[in-house]
């Protein structure tokens, strides 16, 4: 039984389709009629007490399945009125007392009222509504970009949470599809309103033809009785469908409404007293001019002015309670300060100085690849590579702020961390990506640049030209890939300096909920949080995952027993995380890198000096430039095999070579042997070495400090 009831509005809809093959019985259509007009009464009122038109989110669905109700009604009181048979009237009792009341014994009269009705609705309030519901659909989805930009502008200044933001996201997309719901379902009604015609004029050539050939009467005769039944059915069919055609309109004009209809009008009209005393009086001028109605003018005129006196009086008595109560708490509604009164507050200034760790600009061309109402995916790939970052670096990039900017190229972005930008971009949204191969097999045409995030040479081609040039070896990327992966890249590569004492305090008391004993020994005992957020911001800069924080803790609470020097600590911790490195950077089992040369080594290490800041590298600028040249020939076989560079060296000199090392090239990792696994082939690509004046001792210039 509860699942019967579960889907009874299934079952009713299987039932009005049912309602045009099977005849049914002249009470129980009678039930169904004035259940029709019933049902056509809630509605409209529903529509008239509601204050927006998504808490009556079915009405689409609902007016099509009235629809339905009502032909299927019209197709079984046809089949009444057309198969009598000369016992009684035609149709049934309701058919014929709406029409006897309002033909009143004039066939002609009752007529005209009817077409009257019927054309009301299908000229004035059927096309009306179909006009708003088509207007209302168009600026619903015109302003869904500038609503979702205001909402991710919300959520990136901190003003809404990530299940608020769901929230309003999802009533943007239930209002777009409410009102494109209901652009399609005012064309039911206006074709319920020009089949009720069709129908009407069916009955009424039909049954005079039917009556005559069936010996009822003579012309006239038939034609009084059938014309009473036939404008007593379209009369019950029209009531409704003038009822829902009057609530469609009414539900797509709520988008300005703070109630219900009853509610507005009356506050509406109660604000505006004037105006009420106004036509007041002129109906009162009326009344006293000679020859005019003056008694139904007297009436209307002084009910007017009484209500107008009682509205103004109200309103007075709403503003003295007003002032008496901004007299008693003043302090509670302050009067808004101008500009420079604010300021001259000067904790009012600092408010200022907030800076977001991330933040995005884009050009008004760029907007549909952020929107996501007009199908931007760029919010979601965010949210699924901030998701993926953590689970590989143990880090959780904070919320970026995406915004537009009028000071862009419509094609440009721009990346600011901290306020500042570190990178820009340009996108032509119409186009795709081509990187450019080393040996294509092909030239596909295109629009040359170079990709923002890697500096690979590539093409901006169109879409039509995207098969030819993925067959010519061209790595083809749509445009939204294209800003993601930069935007990407740039957060990897300064995710170090994103990483803060909060962040580390955050970090920490997350680990606590497994450890606690761990954290408890370690801070702030033995390490502090500044130099525990040193540690990590090392490590990060480097690519290093510090997703292990309990190995990090444990490894520099044993390194510190031995040295205070936070630089021999990190390195111990980047020994302790090999597998965690080996995975990071090895491919397939295999390492390709670019080693040192023993003597090189040797004179790095020879450069080493230390003072009271610790221990620095003083490198002469010939080895130095040597080191550099040799690896900048040598990283570009790692462009050719499209594979991280890597210098391989000991772990005496590894993090000073880093250093200097990082000036040149920032995509360049340094790692020493003991952070590789054992189980890892390594392939050199190649061996920096001394060239032969150098190594025979030729004397440096003076050295420069790294």
């Amino acid at each position: 039984m509860r699942r019967i009831f579960q889907n009874s509005i299934a079952l009713m809809v299987v039932v009005i389709v049912m309602f045009l093959i099977i005849p049914l019985p002249e009470t129980l259509l009678d039930i169904l009629i004035i259940t029709n007009i019933s049902l056509s009464i809630v509605i409209l009122m529903i529509t008239m007490t509601i204050s927006e038109a998504l808490e009556f989110s079915i009405f689409p669905s609902l007016l099509l399945i009235t629809t339905l109700f009502r032909l299927g009604l019209n197709v079984s009181t046809t089949r009444a009125i057309l198969g009598f048979e000369g016992s009684g009237a035609p149709g049934t009792p309701v058919i014929q007392t709406f029409g006897n009341l309002i033909t009143q014994g004039n066939i002609v009269l009752g007529i005209i009222i009817f077409f009257i009705i019927v054309l009301v609705q299908f000229i004035v309030i059927t096309k009306g509504a179909e006009r708003v519901a088509e207007v209302a659909a168009r600026f619903t989805l015109d302003a869904m970009p500038g609503k979702q930009m205001a909402i991710d502008a919300d959520l990136s200044s901190g003003l809404i949470n990530e299940q608020q933001a769901r929230e309003r996201r999802s009533k943007i997309q239930r209002e777009a599809d409410f009102y494109g719901a209901m652009d399609g379902a005012t064309k039911i009604v206006k074709g319920d309103a020009t089949m009720s015609l069709i129908i009407t004029a069916i009955n009424l050539i039909g049954g005079i033809i039917i009556g005559s050939i069936n010996g009822l009467g003579d012309l006239g005769t038939v034609a009084q009785t059938y014309s009473i039944a036939t404008i007593g059915d379209g009369l019950v069919s029209q009531l409704p469908a003038l009822m829902i055609s009057t609530a469609t309109g009414m539900i797509v004009t709520r988008s300005v409404s703070d109630g219900s209809l009853n509610t507005d009008v009356i506050q509406q009209f109660a604000a505006q007293p004037r105006a009420i005393l106004t036509a007041g009086a002129v109906l009162v001028i009326l009344g006293v001019i000679p020859g005019t109605p003056t008694v139904p003018l007297l009436v209307v005129g002084v009910g007017l002015g009484v209500f107008g006196w009682m509205m103004s009086r109200r309103l007075d008595q709403q503003e003295v309670q007003a002032a008496a109560v901004e007299e008693e708490a003043p302090a509670q509604a302050p009067p808004v300060p101008s500009e420079a009164d604010y300021y001259k507050d000067i904790n009012n200034v600092y408010n200022l100085l907030t800076v977001d760790p991330i933040e995005m600009e884009f050009g008004y061309s760029l907007i549909p690849l952020v929107n996501e109402s007009s199908g931007g995916k760029l919010i979601s790939r965010i949210v699924i590579f901030r998701r993926q970052y953590a689970q590989d670096m143990g880090f959780v990039i904070p919320s970026i702020r995406l915004y537009d900017s009028s000071a862009l190229g419509t094609n440009q972005y721009i990346v600011k961390i901290k306020g500042e930008e570190v990178a820009r971009g340009e996108i032509l949204v119409d186009y795709y990506l081509a990187l450019e191969p080393s040996n294509p097999a092909g030239e596909v045409d295109g629009i040359e640049t170079v990709e923002p995030a890697y500096g690979i040479p590539s093409r901006w081609i169109l879409p039509e030209n995207k098969e030819m040039a993925e067959i010519y070896g061209y790595t083809v990327i749509d445009p939204l890939s294209v800003m993601q992966t930069h935007l990407s890249e740039v957060i990897r590569r300064h995710a170090y300096e994103l990483i803060g004492r909060a962040e580390v305090i955050q970090l920490v008391e997350n680990l606590k909920k497994s450890s606690p004993e761990l954290v408890e020994e370690a801070i702030p005992n033995l390490l502090s949080y500044a130099n525990l957020e040193r540690i990590l911001k090392s490590l990060l800069k480097e690519g290093v995952p510090i997703r292990d924080l309990g190995t990090i803790l444990e490894t520099a609470i044993d390194s510190l027993a031995t040295t205070k020097d936070l630089d021999m600590v990190t390195e111990n911790i980047r020994v302790a995380l090999s597998r965690t490195i080996t995975r990071r950077f090895c491919e397939h089992g295999q390492l390709r890198v670019v080693t040192l040369d023993a003597e090189v080594e040797k004179r790095v290490i020879a450069s080493l000096s230390k003072n009271e800041q610790g221990i620095y590298l003083a490198m002469g600028p010939d080895l130095m430039q040597q080191i550099v040249s040799q690896l900048g020939d040598y990283l570009k076989k790692f462009n050719d095999l499209s594979q991280t560079p890597i210098v391989l060296t000991s772990q005496v000199i590894r993090i000073y070579l880093s250093r200097m090392l990082s000036q040149f090239y920032p995509s360049l990792y340094v790692l020493s042997f003991n952070e590789i696994t054992s189980d890892v082939q390594i392939q050199s690509l190649g061996n920096i070495a001394l060239t032969r004046d150098t190594a025979q001792g030729r004397p440096e210039r003076k050295a420069a400090a790294v």
